[in-house]
């Protein structure tokens, strides 16, 4: 899952690895939509919500979770909703609508 590069561009690796899929599950699960709006008020209370400070957040978080030996499984854990949420707050601040790394 973390293969060479994630960290260069860590809010489109997420998306790409992650948010997709989630993302559009959250069309039709109710309980989804509202585990990943608690962990994104979370966020936002936690971090200012702009693409360099929610970019190293992930960073973080993800190398927490390649250290634990964490992979996307086929359950909403906690990383995976938290990670569903940093892709929703990415796409609805629009902070991957351009062709810089994020």
């Amino acid at each position: 899952m973390f293969e060479d590069g994630w960290a260069a561009a860590p809010l489109r690796w997420v998306m790409d690895t992650v948010g997709h899929t989630h993302l559009d599950r959250m069309a039709v699960e109710p309980g989804l939509v509202a585990a990943v709006d608690q962990h994104a008020a979370a966020l936002r209370d936690a971090i200012p919500l702009d693409r360099e400070t929610l970019g190293d957040y992930l960073l973080g978080f993800a190398d927490e979770l390649r250290h634990l030996g964490w992979t996307p499984g086929g359950e909403d854990d906690l990383a995976t909703v938290r990670l569903t949420a940093i892709c929703w707050l990415a796409r609805e601040l629009g902070l991957l609508t351009d062709e810089s790394p994020a």
